[in-house]
């Protein structure tokens, strides 16, 4: 039940070792040292569930760190409900958090556990046991309130951490890679548990994962960070459907969206064409106005495609070629690894819209035609990776 405004946030530790060789971080060091965060703005609202998503040490564990009390913020404000909390200990600044590894007392009882932080406030004992016994029928585990931890399997230990975390009625819940832990049925099972527990409680989400999944289905909006700066953010559909740049296009979806080196061209009436090979894509009507808009000049570009949004063709005009290295069966679809202009890339097809060819029909070695639509195209500058229609 808070609002919570993070402005012009920074994270800066000190550069106490040179960069390893082979090292992938992009991570900008200045002479005051490394900065694991950069220049990061955000407002959430109340009872919002905001998920910051990225690669591993883009700095979404740091930020959320920082909102706890954990770390120290080296620049910008935070504000919890209109308050400045930047030197507030994190016992005041009414929040809560769920880590990765439970950290549940093996000596206490599930009950125990839950208890222990309202025990700590010095709450009535009546209180603290309504408190106990309402969190644990939201989360199917009452019947587990006289075990230890030890008896539990990894998903009823993570509903015990979220037990004893809302316990607490915090403003803001924080959440930092709950899931990681658990086998991906598990996981599963726990996003939809957490998808039902904000409908219950009245509380502020802030959750972080490597997971775009997670991600995906749990967000009102993401957050998606590289390098400690925010590349985008939007609810899931507007990052899926329009991604702000190269990054953001290949981390989400699944799989990853295909990427073609093309010229954006432009005719004498001032249209839009994409080539690729010697096949031209007109884009839609819609990101003809973006780019005129946007001025585009005609130019190298790399074209995004998303493996679903391409289709099989038969043999003519304006279909390109590809040869098949691996077939992947899924059941309802089956995922091709189709090697075009040397690159990998992934074509998806519903078994149902084959034309009644076998699924081997596309065996390793076997060529195959394919085209895509202009409204289902993303066009990327060369030298930024910017979006051109953003």
């Amino acid at each position: 039940m808070a609002e919570v405004s993070l402005r012009h946030i920074e994270k800066v530790y000190p550069n106490t070792e040179k960069k390893k060789k082979g090292s992938k971080s992009n991570l900008k060091v200045t002479e005051e040292g490394v900065l694991a965060v950069q220049d990061f703005n955000l407002d959430i609202k109340d009872r919002e569930f905001v998920v910051l998503v990225g690669p591993s040490g883009c700095g979404k564990s740091t930020t959320l760190r920082m909102v706890a009390g954990l770390e120290e913020i080296t620049r910008g404000e935070l504000y919890i409900d209109g308050v400045l909390v930047n030197d507030a200990a994190p016992k005041d600044r009414d929040i809560a958090m769920v880590f990765q590894s439970y950290a549940l007392y093996p000596h206490m009882t599930v009950r125990g556990n839950m208890e222990y932080p309202l025990k700590l406030k010095k709450m009535d004992k009546e209180e603290i046991n309504r408190r106990v016994e309402q969190a644990a029928e939201i989360l199917g585990i009452t019947e587990y309130l006289d075990r230890k931890p030890k008896a539990l399997s990894g998903g009823q230990r993570q509903r015990v951490a979220i037990g004893r975390a809302i316990v607490r009625e915090p403003k803001v819940l924080l959440m930092d890679e709950p899931l990681s832990n658990l086998d991906a049925k598990l996981r599963n099972q726990m996003r939809a548990e957490i998808i039902k527990l904000r409908q219950r409680i009245d509380t502020t989400f802030i959750y972080v994962t490597h997971d775009q999944t997670e991600a995906m289905t749990l967000g009102d909006r993401i957050v998606i960070m590289k390098d400690g700066v925010i590349q985008q953010v939007g609810t899931p559909q507007e990052v899926f459907d329009h991604p702000a740049n190269l990054f953001v296009a290949g981390f989400i979806g699944v799989p990853q969206m295909n990427f073609y080196d093309a010229e954006l061209v432009r005719d004498n009436a001032g249209d839009y064409a994409v080539k690729i090979e010697n096949v031209y894509i007109r884009p839609s009507d819609e990101k003809q106005e973006n780019l005129r808009r946007n001025k585009v000049e005609p130019q190298s570009i790399t074209l995004g495609v998303r493996p679903e949004h391409i289709v099989l063709a038969d043999e003519g005009e304006n279909v390109l070629h590809g040869t098949v290295e691996v077939m992947e069966m899924m059941g309802s679809a089956v995922h091709l690894h189709v090697n075009f202009s040397g690159r990998d890339n992934i074509i998806i097809a519903q078994t149902m819209s084959l034309g009644g060819k076998n699924p081997s029909h596309f065996g390793a070695g076997s060529t195959l035609t394919f085209s895509f639509s202009g409204d289902v195209i993303h066009m990327f500058g060369k030298k930024d990776g910017k979006n051109l229609e953003a």
